[in-house]
């Protein structure tokens, strides 16, 4: 077995190697959290281990929505869609204990910092393929250049790593010059990335992260922070409705599908509105417990059968995480989903350092905004963004 000190730094090097590799390589972040999960399985200690998860409410919570999925396997029909609904929730069980019970307080900034690399070199091959320099590779295109997963993803972490930055410039007092220096561009050519990529969730998230931080920025100020939120978001979006052909032909687009919704709207938002009105079909009569973890896919079949909606597609997935939950595991489902979320920025609000409680407040709120438009605890990408910063910025590093 390996000695403490060994383990800790291996620990260390496997985390910012995760950092790293979490926005470019699934199959990559995928190895790294196998090599952690068998060191942490093996390496004894299991009563502190214990004690430090189960003295965590989020842990708990985080827990108890996964074995909420397993209880939902009994009264499912499709075992087999079941299991595969608990495979992608297996970061809640094991994932997240694990990484809280091993994340040292020193190793933040260098987890942060080797989670901004990713993305700026992320943001470069993005930009090298949007200039038409090198060839668009994997689900990245010239008008769309997010090489390494879909925008679906890649905005809503190009958000939040813009945030990261941002507080850094507004809120660091001890930043050298060069430094600021190098943060206001990574942060300008970020935000301008942001808008040349289709991912609207990901740009309504980053609208909602420049209202938290203004907020932030402007504590206890309402009126001032008020009168600069509705300066400063109108601004940033008209720009970037003038600037960028792509995010103005988004925006038209969803304005148009939204206000011409009929319940055979052959397009992305008429998609999402008719899901949620068939679930909604569902949910009425399930609401308390919901129909199980496995069975979507077949009762969402039954109402599509019966509207007979032949120019939608049927679907597997709601596009929204309340939805799905609700409909999976009724209320009882919503209420354990949401209670993690509720824990995060609870334990937000109790610390003392300014940075972890306002990321901490920051990155569930996220989350529950881009949760109305699709599964974002579901994808991998997004899914181990949210695990992998809930596992250090809840954490009570005074305890342990």
């Amino acid at each position: 077995m390996l000695a403490r000190f060994d383990l800790e730094k291996t620990y260390k090097y496997l985390l910012i190697s995760l950092a790293f590799l979490m926005p470019l390589t699934v199959a990559g972040a995928n190895t790294i959290i196998v090599i952690i999960c068998l060191l942490w399985l093996l390496s004894g200690s299991y009563s502190i281990k214990y004690a430090q998860i189960t003295n965590s409410k989020l842990m708990i919570a985080s827990i108890f929505f996964f074995f909420l999925h397993v209880i939902g396997l009994i009264w499912t029909e499709d075992l087999s869609w079941g299991f595969h609904m608990l495979h992608k929730m297996w970061y809640f069980l094991l994932l997240l204990p694990v990484l809280f019970s091993i994340v040292k307080k020193e190793y933040i900034w260098q987890i942060i910092y080797a989670f901004l690399v990713a993305i700026a070199i992320t943001e470069v091959i993005s930009y090298l393929i949007w200039f038409e320099i090198i060839i668009p590779f994997k689900s990245a295109t010239v008008s769309n250049p997010t090489p390494f997963m879909s925008h679906i993803s890649y905005n809503p972490i190009l958000a939040f790593a813009i945030y990261l930055v941002l507080h850094e410039i507004f809120f660091n007092k001890k930043i050298t010059n060069f430094v600021f220096s190098l943060y206001s561009f990574f942060s300008i050519s970020m935000i301008f990335n942001m808008f040349i990529t289709g991912g609207r969730a990901g740009q309504v998230a980053f609208f909602a992260m420049l209202v938290v931080l203004i907020i932030q920025i402007l504590d206890k100020q309402r009126i001032k922070s008020l009168i600069t939120i509705f300066i400063v978001i109108p601004g940033i979006f008209f720009t970037a409705y003038q600037a960028s052909d792509l995010f103005q032909q988004r925006v038209n687009l969803a304005f148009n599908q939204a206000i011409e919704y009929h319940p055979e709207s052959n397009n992305s938002i008429g998609y999402r509105i008719t899901f949620a009105l068939n679930s909604w079909e569902v949910i009425k009569e399930n609401p308390i417990i919901g129909i199980g973890t496995g069975d979507f896919p077949i009762e969402y079949k039954k109402i599509y059968q019966i509207k007979e909606q032949a120019l939608i597609p049927n679907t597997k997935n709601p596009h929204n995480m309340y939805i799905l939950i609700v409909m999976e595991l009724g209320i009882i489902g919503l209420i354990s989903m949401l209670s993690i979320f509720y824990y995060q920025i609870k334990l937000s609000f109790n610390s003392s350092n300014r940075f972890i409680r306002d990321v901490g407040i920051t990155l569930p709120f996220l989350f529950l905004v881009i949760m109305w438009s699709d599964s974002y605890l579901l994808g991998h990408y997004t899914t181990l963004m949210f695990v992998f910063f809930s596992s250090f910025l809840y954490k009570d590093f005074e305890k342990y």
